[in-house]
C-alpha cells in the first residue's frame, strides 16, 4: 500500500540504514483501464475506492526526492520487451548500487525529515478528530437545531483538510527537528492552532 510518498519514504530510511539496495516500479494506468480490469475481479471493489486511490496515489519524483532516483515508471496498458529490458536494468542498478550511508548524508535528513513529517500529520489528524467529536458534543449539549449541525461538521472538517495539508506542506514544521530515530512531536505546538479555530467556528452557532 505504498500509494503516498510518505509511506514509502519510511521504507527509505531502513534501506539506508542498513546500507540495502533499493529501486521501485510505477505502472501507470489510466482510471477508466483500472476501473474496467477491477470489475473482471472475481472479487472487485467498490468503483468509488479505485477513484480514492487515483486521487491519492503519487508518482515517483525523481527531481524532489534523491531517495526515489532508483525508479522506473512504465505504461501498465502498452508493456513491450524493451520494458523487461529496462526493469531487468532497473534492478541491475539497485543491486549494483546499494545506498551507503555514510555518503548519503543528505539523504538521511531529507527521509528523516518525510518520516518526521508523516508521522505528525498522523498525531494531528487523530487530535484533530477528537476535537470535532467534542465540539459536536458540546454543541448538541447546548442546543444548536439539527440543520445548524450539519453545517458546523462540514465546516470544521473543512477546517481539518485545510490544517492537515498546510502540515502535509510542511508549512507548519520548520524550526521542527528530528535526530535519528528520536523524533520531537511538533504537532502538540500547533495543534493549539486548530483548537483555537474550532471554538471560533462552534461559537458562531452556540452565541447567535
Amino acid at each position: 500500500n505504498f500509494y503516498l510518498n510518505s509511506l514509502k519514504v519510511k521504507l527509505s530510511v531502513y534501506v539506508l540504514l542498513d546500507s540495502l539496495s533499493f529501486c521501485q516500479l510505477f505502472l501507470e494506468c489510466p482510471l477508466e483501464c483500472c476501473l474496467q480490469r477491477n470489475r473482471l475481479r472475481s472479487h472487485p471493489l467498490p468503483d468509488q475506492t479505485i477513484y480514492l486511490m487515483a486521487r491519492k496515489i503519487e508518482m515517483p519524483d525523481l527531481k524532489k526526492n534523491a531517495w526515489e532516483r532508483n525508479s522506473l515508471v512504465l505504461k501498465s496498458f502498452d508493456c513491450t520487451s524493451e520494458d523487461n529490458e529496462q526493469i531487468i536494468s532497473l534492478l541491475a542498478t539497485a543491486l549494483e548500487n546499494p545506498v551507503k550511508q555514510n555518503e548519503e548524508n543528505t539523504e538521511q535528513k531529507e527521509a528523516d525529515r518525510a518520516t518526521c513529517a508523516a508521522s505528525t500529520v498522523h498525531q494531528a489528524d487523530q487530535t484533530c478528530r477528537r476535537i470535532i467529536s467534542q465540539t459536536m458534543k458540546d454543541a448538541k449539549d447546548k442546543n444548536v437545531l439539527p440543520g445548524e449541525m450539519k453545517s458546523l461538521s462540514e465546516e470544521l472538517n473543512k477546517l481539518k483538510a485545510e490544517f492537515l495539508e498546510d502540515l502535509r506542506q510542511g508549512n507548519n514544521l520548520k524550526n521542527q527537528i528530528c535526530i535519528q530515530s528520536q523524533y520531537f512531536d511538533p504537532a502538540t505546538s500547533v495543534i493549539s492552532s486548530f483548537q483555537h479555530k474550532a471554538t471560533n467556528v462552534v461559537n458562531k452557532y452556540i452565541l447567535k
